[in-house]
């Protein structure tokens, strides 16, 4: 047992701590704390969205998937971190920050290790590849007990700013797998990790690669940041049972929250993990008015067009959102979330409303092609940058409108129903048309921008945060 009266712990759990006595507050273990979880929180989104990278992937290297079961296997891990989050939501009190994030840390070599055995040669039964990407779902359901944890630590003042940073940062994981992987495929690194696969690609020559690298790598720093959150990390103590803390479903504002952040984070996650495949199929070898034929067969049909590499594209998008969350995190502290949520809303609604015509890809000349395809990625880039700002401005929001506890649990809960978007954007994409999926997603921006403005935003609002 420690004797300073600010940190004084039993084992691992702090006896007393409070973030909003200046006094007593250990300004140096909340930030040492944030940036340790911070960090495996990064690895939880490589994890998460490591099927986003290799995915569109799949056919080239020798799979036969279709469509359909594409858009399935990049929509599973949104599926089980959804469902996982409710999991992680009750665990900070329970388990305490030090077991959860080491423990979390551990299971993400599992998915991991699968991925990367299982892209050397395309045997691998479907089922296994639909197994491989829930369990990369682990990734996405630690978010809701890595940020309750980490609110813990920090005074109601600093925890736009505290929770801006670690899951901004944390979001920088979905484009740290998505850049660094095609760079990592392209050369071997050592024999014991495997052989090489040939990429195929329209116009281009076969190319030959190493896909398991793309996961392999992750694997050493995993091991790193699990005995670092061993050593290091202490735990708040909590006072709530599972009963206890769902409480939260007695209050309005529970639900009005979740619903904006579905229309932050869900947009984020849904749009992050099927930004590859939609490029792919609307101006890429998905679309069969453009790409006649798959493997080294494939033939380009528009003169003087050449398909999108979705490698060079894809991490565009999350590293434009996460971006957003880290640098507009402190503006929410200085003029609070609500006004930021309904910038959010209305960028939205006008980014949605611009990619929309590029939704449908004119193949009539290369030049149209061209020109729908640049409209399509400065569109999506848009609509990432907004549901960044959406993101950064929520998670303010909800430590001002609920009490300590509370704010722990809405923070979790409304991140599992937002870590549902990948798996809802990927169902969507199959059973309807692009352009009515974004026109329901105009719809709930609108319906978001209402509530924000009459229960939060507006002048006498009865929760203004």
């Amino acid at each position: 047992m420690t004797s300073n009266a600010a940190t004084r712990t039993q084992g691992e759990w702090l006896e007393a701590w409070d973030p909003e006595n200046e006094q007593t507050w250990d300004k140096a273990l909340a930030w040492r704390t944030l940036w340790i979880t911070t960090f495996s929180l990064t690895m939880c989104f490589v994890a998460w969205f490591l099927p986003s990278a290799i995915v569109p992937k799949l056919n080239p290297i020798g799979y036969t998937f279709t469509h359909s079961q594409l858009y399935w296997l990049a929509s599973i891990p949104g599926l089980a971190a959804g469902l996982l989050r409710i999991v992680w939501m009750v665990l900070p009190p329970i388990m305490g920050t030090r077991k959860m994030v080491t423990l979390t840390s551990l299971l993400l070599i599992a998915p991991i290790l699968g991925w990367g055995v299982r892209v050397q040669s395309p045997t691998a039964p479907y089922w296994e590849l639909l197994t491989l990407a829930f369990l990369s779902g682990i990734g996405g359901g630690a978010f809701s007990g890595f940020m309750p944890s980490t609110s813990y630590f920090f005074p109601k003042r600093m925890q736009g700013t505290a929770l801006g940073l670690q899951a901004g940062v944390g979001n920088f994981g979905v484009s740290l797998v998505q850049l660094l992987t095609p760079w990592l495929i392209g050369f071997g690194m050592v024999g014991f990790l495997g052989g090489s696969q040939m990429l195929t690609f329209p116009g281009k020559p076969d190319q030959e690669v190493w896909y398991q690298n793309a996961a392999f790598v992750w694997i050493p720093l995993l091991l790193i940041i699990a005995a670092i959150s061993w050593t290091f990390l202490k735990s708040v103590p909590v006072t709530a049972n599972i009963k206890q803390q769902f409480d939260i479903f007695r209050n309005q504002d529970t639900w009005w929250m979740t619903l904006l952040y579905i229309m932050t984070f869900g947009t984020f996650s849904g749009l992050s993990a099927q930004f590859g495949l939609l490029m792919a199929n609307l101006y890429g070898i998905g679309n069969t008015d453009i790409v006649s034929g798959s493997g080294a067969a494939a033939k380009v049909l528009v003169e003087g067009y050449v398909p999108p590499d979705v490698v060079n594209y894809v991490f565009l998008g999350p590293l434009v959102g996460a971006g957003a969350r880290i640098v507009f995190a402190p503006l929410t502290d200085r003029m609070g979330g609500a006004i930021w949520s309904l910038v959010s809303g209305v960028g939205l609604v006008g980014a949605i409303a611009y990619t929309i015509p590029s939704l449908t890809p004119d193949a009539t000349s290369a030049a149209t092609l061209h020109a729908g395809f640049n409209q399509f990625l400065y569109g999506m880039l848009a609509i990432f940058l907004f549901s960044g700002i959406g993101n950064a401005s929520t998670f303010k929001q909800m430590p001002m409108i609920f009490e300590r506890r509370q704010a722990g649990g809405v923070i979790g809960w409304t991140a599992a129903i937002a870590a549902f978007g990948p798996f809802l954007f990927g169902v969507g994409l199959t059973v309807m048309t692009p352009t009515a999926f974004y026109a329901i997603g105009i719809a709930w921006a609108i319906m978001c921008i209402g509530i924000t403005w009459v229960r939060y935003a507006r002048p006498g609002a009865p929760k203004r945060s």
